[in-house]
């Protein structure tokens, strides 16, 4: 099989010690968009994305995302 899938999560984060990784997908989350704002389009970002999508759920993702673009969202963006 040369074309071998490798899945990933995002790596340990020592803030976020407990089995319940909640915040750490929310503040994965939060990081990527301050990113972007910080330094748009860039390739440091990405792995802000990665790690909140291999944590969060899509639903909440597309929940944010709608709450967001209707200036709702309750994170510090």
């Amino acid at each position: 099989m040369a074309d071998e899938i490798e899945l990933k999560t995002a790596p340990a984060d020592f803030r976020f010690p407990t089995t319940n990784q909640t915040r750490h997908c929310f503040t994965c989350y939060i990081e990527f968009h301050g990113c972007l704002a910080a330094k748009g389009e860039s390739n440091e970002c990405e792995r802000f994305a990665k790690y909140y999508r291999s944590l969060c759920p899509g639903e909440w993702v597309e929940r944010w995302n709608e709450q967001r673009e209707n200036g709702t969202f309750p994170g510090p963006l």
